[in-house]
């Protein structure tokens, strides 16, 4: 029986830190688009939250991991650089521009496209296996098809306002409706520039879990990537932005508190916990929880911004828990599969020999998408 809790727990913890990452994912999202909206250049939110990631994580490599960090190679170095630029550089920067000039739930909304991109691209670069006639890789697939038609109908359907009581949806209505004149204008753009980030995306988690198997420190390759973006981010910023010193002052305001929360929460502990994560599940299953984010910001932003909630949210939001039902139970169902053939290996007869000739070995595991 306390075999079978620990086991229970060992399985649960992976499950509670997915999710808590897209929790504070979420928040980030809010405080972000709270500090845009007051000027914020969307440059030195990057430089200055990759910053704080460093400064903070770099102590901490240094100390636990001084013993089991690996040579640095210049391939490993070169996949830093990489990593630095794909999500610090690319992804955050064109996140930021293009929710600047929609909405935080149009934007964590279009983030859904990540599982898609990343399913793709992990199974092409053969990061992630596939076996379509097997049940619970049709389950995942179906169940990623139906997290990103809930976003999209999330997203693109609106139908009648619920008229929840904080948004103050009577004395809104016309400023919402204004609102949502000049936001139809800025749509196309901010949904080709957030698509755009999310390949940066993408290709960072599945870089990231590529790096981890030459380079196994999490907290270190966490604190290089920061610093790399950070250093990066400064070149980038200080030649488009020549001559624009205001961008770079710092005050107990919003915008503090967006470049701590951020460098701490998204770039720092996500970056480190998303490794660890995709150890083991791969980074599919880490992308594969983002509709969990855009139905936590969907919420926060009906309380902060009195974002109207209607029909089509709310009906967006029940599709997605339904796909991502399907990809749990997919994943789990491999899971499954995979401990009972490591625990139980049955050598199987090959084909094309005779039934007295050559066995073939068990298979081995793998992260089946």
């Amino acid at each position: 029986m306390v075999k079978m809790d620990s086991e229970f727990l060992r399985k649960a913890k992976v499950y509670v830190a997915v999710i808590f990452l897209q929790i504070g994912n979420s928040g980030f999202a809010i405080v972000a688009k709270g500090a845009l909206d007051k000027g914020t250049s969307h440059f030195t939110l990057s430089v200055y939250r990759n910053a704080i990631a460093a400064l903070i994580f770099l102590p901490f490599a240094l100390v636990f991991e001084r013993k089991i960090r690996p040579r640095m190679t210049l391939g490993v170095f070169a996949k830093i650089l990489l990593l630095s630029f794909l999500d610090p550089i690319m992804g955050q920067n064109l996140f930021y521009v293009g929710m600047n000039i929609t909405t935080a739930t149009f934007a964590a909304a279009l983030c859904n496209l990540m599982p898609s991109l990343a399913f793709v691209m992990a199974w092409i670069l053969r990061v992630e296996k596939v076996k379509v006639k097997d049940r619970s890789s049709q389950a995942k697939i179906v169940g990623t098809l139906i997290t990103l038609a809930g976003a999209m109908i999330m997203t693109f359907i609106s139908g009648r306002d619920l008229g929840l009581p904080w948004t103050h949806a009577d004395d809104r209505h016309q400023s919402s409706a204004a609102a949502g004149g000049r936001q139809q204008q800025q749509l196309i753009k901010g949904a080709l520039i957030i698509f755009t980030g999310n390949f940066g995306y993408a290709l960072f988690f599945i870089l990231q879990a590529i790096t981890l198997q030459s380079y196994p420190a999490g907290l270190s390759l966490t604190a290089l990537i920061c610093t790399m973006g950070a250093v990066i981010g400064t070149a980038l910023t200080f030649m488009v932005e020549r001559g624009n010193t205001a961008i770079w002052a710092l005050g107990w305001d919003s915008k503090l508190l967006a470049y701590a929360y951020g460098g701490i929460m998204c770039s720092g502990i996500s970056y480190y916990i998303s490794g660890v994560i995709m150890k083991t599940k791969g980074p599919v299953f880490v992308t594969a929880f983002n509709p969990l984010s855009m139905v936590i910001v969907a919420a926060l932003s009906s309380f902060v911004f009195a974002e109207q909630m209607n029909v089509g949210k709310v009906t967006g939001a029940t599709v997605i828990v339904i796909g991502l039902y399907l990809v749990i139970w997919g994943k789990i169902k491999d899971e499954k599969a995979i401990e009972e053939l490591q625990t139980n290996p049955s050598p199987s007869i090959d084909d094309d020999e005779n039934d007295n000739k050559k066995i073939t070995d068990p298979p081995t595991a793998s992260h089946a998408v």
